[in-house]
C-alpha cells in the first residue's frame, strides 16, 4: 500500500494544501487581498487541496488494490 500512487499524489496534495493553509494565516495582507479582489486564494486553494488529499487516503482505505495470486512453482 506503501508504492500506490493515490497515496503519494494524496500525501503531496495534503501536504501543499496544509502550507497554503499556514501561509495565508500568516502572510495576508491587504495588498495581497487587494491583487485577488478580496478574496484570500491561498486558504481557499489550500483548503481544497487538502481536501482532495484526504479524498485520496479514503479512496487508498475503501479500494485497495487486490493482491496478485502467487505463481506456480512448476512453470519452468
Amino acid at each position: 500500500m506503501l508504492f500506490d500512487i493515490r497515496t503519494i499524489v494524496g500525501g503531496l496534495l495534503a501536504c501543499y494544501g496544509v502550507i497554503l493553509i499556514v501561509v495565508s494565516l500568516a502572510y495576508n495582507t491587504d495588498f495581497q487581498r487587494a491583487k485577488t479582489g478580496g478574496i484570500n486564494v491561498n486558504l481557499w486553494a489550500g483548503i481544497g487541496m487538502t481536501v482532495v488529499g484526504l479524498i485520496f487516503f479514503a479512496w487508498v482505505r475503501l479500494r485497495p488494490v487486490p493482491q496478485l495470486a502467487a505463481a506456480d512453482d512448476d512453470i519452468e
